[in-house]
């Protein structure tokens, strides 16, 4: 990889997450009213999955570049795990108002939510500090034994592939627990709150695969199997979030739906986003991938979409779905964070790294085929 595009790649989520949180400040100095305020901080805390981004691309572009250093294993994830921690910490803190105004009832839970995205996605980052390792494996003929000894041992290994469950499982049990009319606030925020939620779990579940897949071809245990089930999750995920929030905009009976039900469309093709990286995975190993390096267009037209669908909802003459047209624009930035992301996973999966891979159609020199 060139070091002039290296910078580029690392310098996209870093410029998306200032684009949103930018935003977010002007919408909470200069705008007025509830839905100002949970706009305003869902933009803000929205950054937090961008910088999360910028520490996965940083961590495969060192290795793809040659200048990987045991700081820079530390470093990266746990500057994830620390922005993770200070959004979960935030959203928490919104909620322990006794009680909590309706905006921070719904911010806080989408902060949340948003915390447990960014604990996913700092394990993607994890398990990326043994990136390298996929060529080598991908270069090995089917059925070959995994490597010994194991790049992550069994209990990080465990640990790994466990935290974006246990994240997903706490988005998912907080929201039916708000549809259940638990979780105190009035119904409407609980309605807004727990269909955001679901889509954050969704964004999660989405990653659970992405960081199985990373760690089982690291370790090279990868199976035939996978290859479809992890792609095919995350496209029916992105598919059943996107498929839900046109039914209920469908028959909709409260304008406080509607905010709720377009960001849902939002974290939907944030799911399709995702896809694109798990699919990539999937096409490049073990075999020739010609159409490989257009797989990073998916990402791009996802956030081409969020931000036609802003643009659209700031001319409607609802104002019920203002909120819903300021977080469009955060979901756009997360999407076209992750383009940066698939093209360097494309750049070092299909012979655009430095580790001389030669151009056999995207597949690594030492491969013989």
């Amino acid at each position: 990889m060139n070091y002039k595009i290296s910078v580029l790649f690392r310098a996209i989520p870093v410029l998306m997450g200032a684009v949103s949180a930018a935003l977010g400040g002007y919408v909470l100095a200069h705008a007025s009213g509830p839905s100002a305020r949970v706009a305003g901080l869902v933009l803000v805390f929205l950054a937090a999955i961008c910088l999360c981004l910028f520490a996965t691309a940083a961590t495969i572009i060192r290795q793809l570049i040659g200048r990987y250093t045991a700081l820079d294993r530390l470093l990266y994830p746990v500057f994830g795990f620390a922005v993770a921690g200070v959004a979960t910490g935030y959203g928490l803190w919104l909620l322990s108002g006794t009680p909590p105004s309706p905006p921070d009832f719904i911010a806080g839970h989408v902060i949340f939510g948003v915390g447990m995205v960014c604990v996913c996605v700092s394990c993607v980052a994890t398990v990326s500090t043994r990136f390298l390792l996929i060529n080598e494996n991908s270069a090995l003929p089917e059925r070959s034994p995994p490597r010994s000894p194991a790049p992550f041992g069994p209990l990080a290994a465990g640990i790994l592939t466990t935290l974006p469950v246990l994240a997903a499982l706490a988005t998912w049990a907080w929201a039916f627990t708000l549809l259940a009319g638990g979780g105190g606030g009035v119904a409407a925020g609980r309605f807004t709150a727990a269909h955001v939620m679901i889509g954050l779990a969704l964004v999660c579940t989405c990653l659970i695969g992405l960081v199985a897949g990373i760690l089982r071809q690291i370790q090279n245990t990868y199976t035939p199997r996978e290859r479809v089930l992890w792609p095919g999750s995350a496209a029916v995920l992105g598919a059943a979030g996107i498929v839900l929030a046109l039914i209920v905009i469908s028959v909709h009976t409260r304008p406080s739906q509607l905010a709720a039900e377009y960001v849902l469309i939002g974290l939907g093709l944030i799911c399709w986003s995702i896809l694109s990286k798990v699919l990539l995975l999937a096409l490049v190993w073990r075999r020739q991938a010609p159409l490989a390096n257009r797989v990073p267009l998916i990402p791009v037209g996802t956030a081409l979409l969020c931000l036609f669908l802003s643009a659209f909802l700031f001319e409607s003459a609802d104002p019920a779905v203002l909120v819903s047209a300021r977080v469009l624009v955060g979901l756009g930035c997360i999407c076209f964070s992750l383009f940066s992301i698939v093209s360097i996973l494309e750049s070092g999966t299909s012979g655009g790294g430095d580790g001389g891979k030669a151009g056999n159609g995207g597949r690594p020199a030492t491969n013989g085929r």
